[in-house]
């Protein structure tokens, strides 16, 4: 299962860095966002995908999963989503502005 995690974190860190190699502004933050969310799917996966009970103290199990990789997700899943919608809103006061979200054009190099 962990190879099948890996093989997918490879194929959006691939994406995500495809969408921020281009022009448009939205492509970056919809790529940087991916990526993000791939970095949390790796940490995930490298803090294992066991099967287990919750480390409860008082219970004779063998076989608990760790929160903490769990605890560490999810906090940045909310810090990126919230990074995301800052940054979602620049981008739409920028296109206000400057009428365009070409990042060349917003660069002001004319070709």
């Amino acid at each position: 299962m962990e190879t099948l995690m890996v093989i997918l974190v490879g194929i959006l860190i691939s994406i995500g860095t495809y969408l921020i190699l281009s022009k448009q502004l939205l492509r970056i933050v919809l790529g940087a966002s991916i990526v993000g969310h791939a970095v949390n799917l790796l940490l995930i996966t490298s803090g294992g995908l066991k099967k287990g009970s919750a480390p409860l103290l008082g219970e004779k199990v063998a076989n608990f999963t760790d929160a903490i990789p769990q605890a560490l997700i999810l906090t940045a899943i909310v810090i990126n989503f919230a990074v995301t919608a800052l940054v979602l809103v620049l981008c739409y006061r920028a296109y206000q502005s400057f009428g365009t979200d070409d990042m060349e054009q917003l660069r002001g190099d004319e070709q």
